[in-house]
């Protein structure tokens, strides 16, 4: 099975978990100061819709998706828009792996590779709009 078939399937397991997406926002709102300041007037609930379809646009970029959708994402999360800095991501990638390693019934060291290999791709296309 190649990476990005692996975290299709980790994914879907993960969305099967009423509060996977609910555990990810405490985990990486705890991580820094400035990832709450980001988030402290956000429809939560509306944000969680927005991760949920920004996951399966990383994975889906990742099996050959055009990169219409991370291009637009990376000129909304630009220096000139919401001015999500680069190193942001490593505290959102992280967050969310923590996140995975709990909900994932089936998660094991391979899962976690591919989920870092999948996305990292992808972000590295968003980050490069800053």
């Amino acid at each position: 099975m190649n990476a990005a078939d692996r975290v299709m399937q980790s994914y879907g397991r993960c969305c099967a978990s009423s509060d996977f997406f609910d555990d990810f926002y405490q985990n990486f709102l705890a991580s820094s100061p400035q990832i709450r300041e980001k988030f402290a007037n956000t429809d939560m609930t509306a944000q969680k819709q927005l991760l949920r379809q920004g996951i399966l646009n990383l994975v889906l970029y990742a099996r050959g998706m055009p990169d219409t959708k991370l291009r637009a994402l990376g000129c909304s999360h630009a220096r000139d828009a919401l001015d999500i800095r680069p190193e942001l991501y490593e505290l959102w990638l992280d967050s969310l792996l923590r996140t995975i390693r709990i909900h994932d019934r089936a998660w094991d060291e391979q899962t976690g590779v591919a989920w870092r290999e999948v996305l990292t791709k992808g972000i590295n296309l968003i980050k490069s709009y800053y």
